[in-house]
C-alpha cells in the first residue's frame, strides 16, 4: 500500500509539473525550453505510472483521485488559491474513492 502510494505521489509530481511548465511557456509567455522540459517531465510521469502493481484501468482511475488532491495543494501552495470547503469535501471524497478502487480486497 505504501508503495502505491509512493508512486502516486511521484506521478503526480511530474505530472502537475509538467503541466505548470507547459503553462508557463504558453500562458505567461516563458522560454520555448519550459515547454521543452515540460514535455520530458510529462513522459517521465507516464514512466513512474507503469510502476505500479495494479492493472492500467484501476491505476488510472485511482490516480485521478490523487491528482485531485494534489492539484489542490499545487494551487494553494504555489497559485495561492486556499482550498474552499467545497474543494476539501470534493477532495476527501476523491481519495476516499482512491481506497476503495485500490485497496479493497477482491476475489
Amino acid at each position: 500500500m505504501i508503495k502505491s502510494l509512493i508512486y502516486f505521489v511521484w506521478t503526480g509530481l511530474f505530472e502537475l509539473g509538467g503541466c505548470y511548465l507547459i503553462w508557463l511557456w504558453i500562458r505567461q509567455g516563458q522560454s520555448f525550453w519550459l515547454g521543452i522540459l515540460g514535455g520530458i517531465t510529462l513522459a517521465l510521469y507516464g514512466v513512474i505510472s507503469t510502476f505500479q502493481p495494479a492493472n492500467f484501468g484501476r491505476v488510472y482511475a485511482a490516480y485521478g483521485g490523487v491528482f485531485i488532491a494534489m492539484a489542490m495543494l499545487w494551487g494553494w501552495q504555489v497559485d495561492k488559491v486556499k482550498p474552499d470547503n467545497y474543494d476539501l469535501i470534493g477532495t476527501f471524497l476523491a481519495l476516499l474513492s482512491v481506497l476503495i478502487i485500490m485497496f479493497t480486497p477482491r476475489n
